[in-house]
């Protein structure tokens, strides 16, 4: 195996997580998922492409903009394992992307308008008071904050 890196290195667990700021144990769960790959040495060891350097670097990327693993998987199935993805198919995740934060950004808009009138109480199933929620009518409707799930609060009579 050759040390130079531009003649395509494999890096060692301990190398890639280093270089990445991943650790060993969240390198291994990626594996697991199918995130990356490694190749083993006669000893069982990994051994990692360079190119999973790119492949770390996008899973923290989707999960910081908020991406589950699951849809960072999914992204990746559509980028080459063996190169950087070109224009297009760079462009194509991107564009999922994109959609995806702007559901996010509508979600936590919709959520801070709900809040806008929230006095602090933290029982976040009503509204703005007792008055909304009588007898505590919105666990009849399920789990959870109800109202701020979308559903509108029943008005005493």
């Amino acid at each position: 195996m050759s040390n130079s890196p531009s003649q395509g290195r494999l890096l060692a667990i301990g190398e890639l997580a280093a270089r990445s700021g991943v650790a060993a144990s969240a390198l291994r769960y990626y594996e697991d998922l199918g995130l990356i790959r490694s190749e083993r040495t006669a000893g069982g060891q990994r051994r990692y492409p360079r190119g999973t350097l790119r492949r770390v670097a996008f899973v923290r990327a989707a999960q910081r903009v908020g991406l589950s693993l699951e849809a960072a998987r999914t992204a990746l199935a559509r980028l080459p394992q063996d190169r950087a993805p070109d224009t297009t198919e760079w462009n194509e995740v991107a564009h999922t992307w994109t959609l995806h934060i702007d559901e996010r950004i509508a979600e936590l808009q919709r959520l801070k308008r709900k809040l806008t009138g929230c006095i602090g109480c933290g029982c976040l199933s009503l509204r703005k008071c007792g008055l909304y929620n009588p007898d505590d009518i919105a666990a009849e409707k399920g789990p959870g904050a109800r109202y701020l799930h979308g559903e509108e609060p029943v008005r005493p009579s």
